[in-house]
């Protein structure tokens, strides 16, 4: 199994190449700058530099891209179509690291996370770009992707249980009422799905047990 993590440098991005390394997958980091992953193999290149070539011979890419700031916004969706006409038409899979803003609520999926009162305003326009590039996504029937949300209270610095559940497109909670779940439990699911395969075109989600 051969994975490429892009922005492997990141918090989430650096234990997704350690959780692949640990299962025996042959792992390249694609960064910006230095390696800061575990990964032998890496790639240094910006995302929007990236080519068809440097993404070849890929069972899987995984994107762990992330913008904060005002101005970087947008690149959400930017970095997502890069990313899929890069891979378009092959047999490369993409999955994407997600956000939970975008989850249904409500049967009829017309009521969101971010839709309800209690959601921060200072992340509502980061799950509004969000949402945009994944409703784009949705869109992409030339590439075999798989969009990962996490749960709601997504914990940079919580305990690897090894254990998850995996939902759809609606907000799940744990047997605690809680929608919660740590970085090193999400890697894992993420490298379920890079080794399963089983979502192609579909969003899931996880939450912590």
């Amino acid at each position: 199994m051969k994975i490429a993590v892009i922005c492997a440098n990141g918090k989430e991005g650096k234990l997704i190449v350690e959780e692949a390394i640990a299962r025996g997958a042959d792992v390249t980091a694609v960064v910006h700058g230095e390696n800061r992953s575990a990964a032998a193999n890496v790639i240094q290149k910006d995302l929007f530099d990236l080519n068809t070539a440097d993404l070849e011979g890929f069972d899987v890419v995984i994107d762990a891209f992330g913008a904060w700031t005002p101005e970087t916004l947008p690149q959400h969706g930017t970095s997502l179509k890069h990313l899929c006409d890069l891979v378009s038409g092959r047999e490369t899979r993409l999955l994407v690291v997600g956000g939970a803003g975008t989850l249904y609520v409500n049967p009829e999926h017309t009521v969101q996370v971010m839709d309800g009162a209690d959601f921060p305003d200072i992340f509502k326009p980061l799950a509004s770009h969000m949402g945009k590039a994944l409703d784009e996504l949705r869109t992409r029937t030339d590439v075999k992707w798989t969009y990962v949300s996490p749960a709601g209270d997504f914990q940079a610095d919580g305990a690897r249980t090894g254990k998850y559940i995996l939902g759809g497109e609606e907000l799940i909670l744990n047997s605690r009422g809680e929608s919660v779940i740590s970085y090193a439990d999400y890697a894992i699911a993420m490298v379920d799905e890079a080794f399963n395969g089983n979502h192609i075109q579909q969003r899931v989600s996880v939450v912590a047990e």
